[in-house]
């Protein structure tokens, strides 16, 4: 056995002294200061009481937040401001404010502006203005904005019962109910046409900004999303007819919805069977894909309800956009693999060629779009089309339209034709 050396001695003492000294000061800080509580778990749906402190300690504190926002009288403040202090060289067009009077003015309008008087956001509105100014009106705009947000974050998080930033669907029918009031555009609307309205404007957030159907949405999706603000236009009493639309929250637009609904509804049970969701359009959607809607969306007793009828209309009217484009593509990946291959092409071109066939319509080969459409998508495999390379591509709607609908095919079959008569009518308008 070897000896212990003082070297071993010294070490093995000063690793057990720092030990015990290291637990003693632990366990003094833990006495003096205890360390705070990181989390807390949301309290269960049984636990009343708690339930209720947590909406009204969180109630309390958003309405302290929405105190601290600037309020017409303040933004009316700051813009008087802005106006005297505009800087040199003066123009008739446009007031302009250098760095040295933006701070100034920040300055004199106080602690609560002063957030909007920095140097980061100098810099953000500064454009080309050979002084280094920045338009009054821009500043004014943006703190403007801002403060809408703000007020509209902290609006909407009323309605988020859990508080973690999210609103589900009940959330947002119960904000969107009691926004109605409030919206000059819809004030034609008759209170039995409400609940229709409501789920109708629901339906636009929950499937762009819930691709996953998880039921939730985020409220910083909603704010980023520019949908709040396209609903808060109706706000405009003088609203123009052609904005209101192409406006999906307008009464026009969400009455031509359900009366289109309506329509196909032949049996008045309410409900949409396949063979009325045929007449959708002008009626030359494949059977095919018709029935792939019904295999894949939320049916009742192999029948459509007006919630899976809008999420139908919504994909249908943004074929471009990537969430349509997600929902299209679920539909046509009949084998759940993520991807398209020629056979899966064939499967609904086919049924594109059988109305060709009721139309007696030339019928067109399927190897000639089927090269068309590798053409145009140039997917990453040469043989396989993904989600991706459709969104990637920009002819994801294309393709769509060509594979489902008799006339979204002969549409693009036609393209050269129909430019080429719209040249020839603006040469002769000219």
């Amino acid at each position: 056995m070897e000896d212990t050396t003082v070297d071993d001695f010294d070490h093995t003492l000063f690793k057990k002294l720092y030990e015990e000294g290291l637990k003693n000061s632990s366990k003094k800080l833990e006495d003096e200061l205890p360390l705070p509580k990181f989390y807390s778990k949301i309290p269960d749906q049984d636990n009343i009481v708690c339930l209720k402190l947590r909406e009204e300690a969180r109630t309390a504190f958003l309405q302290t937040k929405s105190k601290s926002l600037l309020d017409n009288a303040e933004l009316q403040n700051l813009w008087t401001l802005l106006d005297k202090h505009h800087s040199t060289p003066y123009s008739s067009s446009e007031q302009m404010i250098n760095y040295l009077d933006f701070k100034k003015v920040g300055e004199i309008a106080g602690p609560k502006y002063r957030l909007f008087f920095t140097p980061e956001i100098f810099a953000k509105l500064l454009h080309n203005d050979v002084h280094g100014r920045v338009s009054t009106m821009a500043i004014f705009n943006y703190v403007m904005r801002k403060v809408w947000l703000q007020q509209t974050r902290i609006g909407l998080s009323l309605y988020d019962a859990t508080g973690q930033g999210f609103l589900n669907e009940m959330d947002l029918e119960n904000y969107i109910t009691e926004l109605i009031p409030t919206l000059p555009q819809l004030e034609g609307l008759e209170k039995s046409f409400h609940s229709f309205y409501v789920c109708t404007a629901v339906r636009k957030f929950l499937f762009f900004l819930d691709p996953l159907k998880l039921g939730k949405v985020r409220i910083q999706d909603i704010l980023a999303s520019g949908f709040l603000d396209e609903l808060l236009e109706l706000r405009d009493e003088d609203l123009p007819k052609d904005a209101q639309d192409s406006n999906w929250f307008s009464a026009p637009s969400a009455l031509r919805v359900y009366g289109q609904y309506l329509n196909l509804d032949i049996n008045r049970n309410g409900m949409l069977c396949q063979e009325e969701l045929r007449r959708f359009g002008t009626g030359t959607l494949t059977p095919v894909f018709i029935q792939r809607v019904f295999e894949e969306c939320m049916t009742y007793e192999k029948e459509m309800d007006y919630k899976t009828y809008l999420d139908f209309v919504l994909a249908m009217d943004n074929k471009r956009e990537p969430q349509a484009l997600q929902y299209f593509f679920k539909l046509l990946d009949v084998n759940h693999r993520n991807y398209l291959n020629s056979f899966d092409l064939l499967f609904y071109f086919k049924g594109v060629q059988d109305l060709m066939a009721l139309h007696k319509q030339e019928i067109i080969a399927f190897e000639d779009v089927k090269d068309e459409i590798f053409d145009m998508v140039r997917p990453t495999d040469p043989l396989k089309l993904t989600l991706q390379d459709f969104i990637r591509s920009g002819y994801g709607d294309t393709v769509i339209n060509i594979l489902i609908d008799l006339d979204g095919f002969w549409s693009y079959e036609n393209r050269e034709t129909v430019v080429s008569d719209r040249n020839n009518s603006e040469k002769q308008d000219n």
